[in-house]
């Protein structure tokens, strides 16, 4: 099987999974993005684990999931926002515990144990909070006792996806100014422009389909993630990098892990949630 073959049946997996867990019922909404977070956060620890470091993954993994956990039931309006409060005793174990670990490096090692769960488990916790109590486009199945829509989670990765794959089509076709080769030498001015214009078009056209906002701040939105996407892309390139890996993970075939397929998300949801927040 060749290379673009592997890529575009891994690339219809990930979209069947993705849209459809989140799009099907509030439990899979949850689930999916459980998933996507607890292999994103595996992900990151093995690959600094492959440098010699020993960051605590296992306590990190449970802090992050509760994190996400208590995120879905605040937002779901079971627990109140103070429950949150109990990440701050689960960090501090983590910090005497390294006492305990006679590592080498040990700073660096509590670093990238706490790192992560800034990096990657809070922007994946905000994504309940777009969904319960919001108005929109409806889940697959019904559901009762529970205002929900997915709207604003599928309409992202589908402007999401809209942009990376056109900035990868019109760089690999017209590229010639690099947008920061020191970081990811394939990365072009035209790829960015190129996705930027596409997805603002299929924004548009989506808007009244996904509804929750109305169509300039569909458009808006389009523009916030194809910028942030892009820093986000470009921040995990320097992180891989800076380690000496490829690819985060390998249970992607042709598209790599976990994080090298999420981490566009990374920085631009929380900015469209912010702005979704304030302005919608």
């Amino acid at each position: 099987m060749n290379n673009l073959v592997r890529r575009t049946l891994t690339g219809a997996w990930i979209v069947i999974f993705t849209l459809g867990g989140f799009w099907l019922h509030p439990i899979t909404f949850f689930l999916t993005g459980l998933v996507i977070l607890v292999g994103t956060l595996y992900e990151y620890y093995l690959m600094i684990k492959n440098t010699g470091l020993r960051p605590q993954m296992i306590p990190g993994i449970i802090t992050g999931a509760t994190g996400y956990i208590l995120s879905s039931l605040v937002a779901s309006g079971f627990l109140q926002m103070k429950f949150c409060l109990i990440l701050i005793p689960m960090l501090l174990v983590i910090m005497v515990a390294e006492l305990y670990r006679k590592q080498d490096k040990p700073f660096d090692s509590l670093a990238h144990t706490i790192f992560p769960i800034l990096y990657i488990v809070l922007p994946f916790s905000l994504f309940p909070f777009s969904a319960i109590l919001h108005p929109g486009l409806k889940s697959i199945l019904p559901h009762e006792g529970i205002t929900f829509s997915p709207g604003i989670v599928v309409g992202f990765f589908i402007l999401l996806w809209v942009n990376d794959s056109f900035a990868y089509l019109i760089g690999s076709t017209f590229g010639r100014h690099r947008l920061l080769e020191r970081i990811s030498p394939k990365k072009s001015w035209e790829g960015f422009f190129g996705g930027l214009i596409v997805s603002a078009a299929v924004a548009w056209f989506l808007s009244r389909w996904l509804g929750v906002i109305n169509s300039v701040e569909w458009i808006i939105v389009s523009l916030i993630i194809s910028v942030a996407g892009t820093y986000g892309d470009l921040i995990e390139s320097m992180l891989k990098r800076s380690i000496g890996v490829k690819d985060s993970g390998s249970i992607m075939p042709g598209h790599g892990g976990f994080l090298d397929r999420f981490d566009s998300t990374i920085l631009s949801f929380p900015l469209v949630y912010l702005f979704i927040s304030l302005f919608g």
